[in-house]
């Protein structure tokens, strides 16, 4: 089993999805978003598996300056905006497999168990 964890080092909820993953003895990859941001393809295929709404960081500054025509944008809009600008990703997010499975880190843990295959 191979779970990527995509983020920033200095997210409060990354930090503490990390420390529940190692609490939990669950090897993972960390992907520094900012560093190295996700594929065009690779958001698709996100997208595919969670849907747009979800994925939206809404509490970040690239969000606010997106400016209220955000509000009618298309999945496929969504997609070039999250490619341009990394930052507009909630995270973490998880992928298991090359699947997204999981996006945040405020599920019960029985939710984020299941949807990690643990």
């Amino acid at each position: 089993m191979s779970i990527q964890v995509y983020g920033i080092p200095n997210c409060g909820t990354c930090k503490k999805a990390f420390q529940w993953l190692v609490n939990r003895g669950v090897s993972y990859e960390f992907i520094n978003t900012k560093e190295n941001p996700p594929t065009h393809e690779a958001i698709a295929n996100w997208v595919k598996s969670l849907g747009v709404k979800p994925m939206r960081n809404t509490s970040g500054q690239s969000y606010r300056a997106l400016g209220e025509q955000k509000d009618s944008w298309t999945d496929d809009r969504w997609i070039d905006a999250f490619a341009k600008d990394p930052m507009l990703l909630k995270r973490p997010l998880f992928v298991k497999d090359g699947v997204a499975v999981l996006v945040g880190f405020r599920a019960k843990e029985e939710v984020i168990k299941e949807k990690l295959g643990l």
